[in-house]
């Protein structure tokens, strides 16, 4: 067996053709005016595949094939246990095929090898089988009536559900979607991001091999102007899930009342605060977890901790502590397995990121680290893991999200001017506190304005519990039973005795 080493990556992205048509009714097909688009691997710049470049057109076919799925019922009907199989396998054949899933992530995107392999697929397939276990285990309700009447509470699958992705995370944050959805019984179409579609087709294949009917599961790559539009606009999609930017977020919200008032769900943008206390008693920890928070995934994670908020009695010696551990983060080749930090998204982007480091410099900021944008390879998509200091609350770099691995750090010096630093944002989709006294703990994490609070950790995350924001981070919440409540309403049936 061959070293699984770079060499051994690089060949078996050499010899990868992936699928890259949009799947409609459980086959493959092209986008029905014969468009694509090319998705290129940010890493080489080579074009990996033309995908199908979907519209209006093919939104309308999937939407009919889902419909007809979910009407005829071998889903949305069948019995859970049967569902619960059917996930199961799915998450097996997710193993499977971690190679090729993983590869196709670490190519679309420039996500590490070993990040896609050892945590994106893993996560993936938990997801599934969690919900595969969830299928069987959810009872209705019986309402307390008078001896004259009976009043059940069933829950019952919405319907056709869209899912729109964003490209930080392709396979994982499909999963996210589509699991649940799945799992309530609901027909889906799924649009992966324009950057990184490949993995969300392979899905798509890999659910049709695990049982999945015709129509149940559809996926239509393409532009977020044209299919995702269409989307947000038909007037036969019950429900619609987004995770991205709250301004995509905010449009969604429109296209509903311009149609038929669908239910819009919401997980948007992030300027998460990360609290360090001069009593947390392993600053080692907290400096670990910081560059962690920032700069895993390329700091393309919407819940990023950007913002670092720091004691000023701990300042000096906590940011001495932050600049050892950023040094594992420098950019190398994604396919290296070493690498723990690969390329951004694409150009654009990179661009970008940069005009938010230019930002902090004309504002006053101290550049202490990073901020070069770099060329490796055939690439120049690669930046440095950057570190701010003296960042004032009024500087972009500490107000709007950035989506790249550029860290913030504030001064505080008393718990409320702390408090009133990490609640200065239009976001509140997470928060991390550091601290060794229970008090402060729940003291402070009550009245952070965030979704997810987490102490003596970042970016705390696990299939059983509810993640989402609140403010502009948007509403409603993935993971856990919670999310079953987006995909699912609930019916009343009064029986009078």
């Amino acid at each position: 067996m061959h070293a699984r080493d770079t060499a051994f990556w690089t060949a078996r992205a050499a010899a990868l053709r992936p699928a890259a048509q949009a799947y409609i009714d459980g086959r493959l097909q092209d986008a029905r005016d014969g468009r694509q688009f090319a998705s290129s691997c940010p890493h080489t710049g080579q074009t990996l595949a033309m995908v199908a470049r979907c519209d209006r057109a093919d939104v309308d076919a999937a939407v009919t094939a889902a419909r007809r799925s979910f009407d005829a019922g071998h889903w949305s009907r069948c019995h859970p246990r049967e569902r619960k199989v059917v996930l199961q396998k799915l998450a097996q054949l997710l193993r499977d095929n971690a190679d090729e899933l993983a590869l196709l992530d670490c190519l679309d995107m420039g996500k590490p090898i070993s990040d896609a392999l050892n945590i994106d697929v893993p996560a993936t397939a938990a997801l599934f089988d969690w919900y595969a276990e969830a299928c069987d285990k959810l009872y209705d309700e019986v309402a307390p009536t008078g001896p004259d009447a009976l009043a059940l509470v069933t829950r019952e699958p919405v319907g056709v559900v869209a899912a729109v992705i964003p490209w930080n995370f392709p396979l994982d944050m499909a999963a996210w979607k589509v699991a649940p959805a799945l799992a309530a019984g609901n027909s889906v179409l799924l649009k992966p991001a324009e950057q990184s579609p490949l993995s969300a087709i392979r899905l798509a294949q890999l659910a049709s091999e695990a049982g999945l009917p015709d129509g149940v599961l559809n996926v239509l790559p393409g532009y977020g102007e044209e299919a995702g539009q269409a989307m947000g606009l038909h007037p036969d999609i019950d429900c619609l899930s987004f995770t991205g930017s709250t301004e995509i977020g905010k449009r969604f919200l429109a296209y509903s009342a311009a149609s038929n008032m669908k239910m819009v769900w919401l997980e948007c943008g992030g300027k998460s605060p990360n609290l360090v206390f001069a009593d947390c008693a392993d600053l080692d920890a907290a400096a670990r977890k910081a560059a962690f928070g920032i700069y895993f995934n390329q700091g393309q994670v919407c819940s990023a901790s950007s913002r670092l908020l720091v004691e000023s009695s701990i300042h000096d010696r906590f940011i001495e502590k932050l600049l050892a551990e950023m040094a594992a983060f420098q950019p190398g080749n994604p396919l290296d397995p070493a690498t723990r930090q690969g390329t951004l998204v694409d150009a654009g982007h990179t661009a970008r990121v940069q005009g938010f480091i230019a930002s902090g410099l004309q504002q006053g900021a101290s550049l202490l680290a990073g901020g070069e944008r770099l060329r490796i390879g055939h690439s120049d998509c690669y930046l440095q893991p950057t570190l701010f200091t003296g960042v004032t609350p009024d500087m972009r770099i500490a107000r709007e999200e950035i989506f790249g691995p550029v860290l913030s750090v504030l001064r505080f010096d008393s718990e409320a001017e702390a408090i009133a630093l990490a609640n200065d944002s239009i976001y509140g989709l997470a928060a991390a506190v550091w601290t060794d006294q229970l008090r402060r703990a729940h003291r402070v994490a009550r009245v952070l304005r965030a979704g997810t609070v987490s102490v003596n950790t970042v970016d705390a995350l696990d299939p059983g519990v509810p993640f989402g924001g609140c403010k502009q981070s948007g509403f409603g919440r993935d993971l856990s039973l919670h999310a079953l409540d987006k995909f699912s309403q609930l019916k009343t049936t009064w029986i009078s005795l």
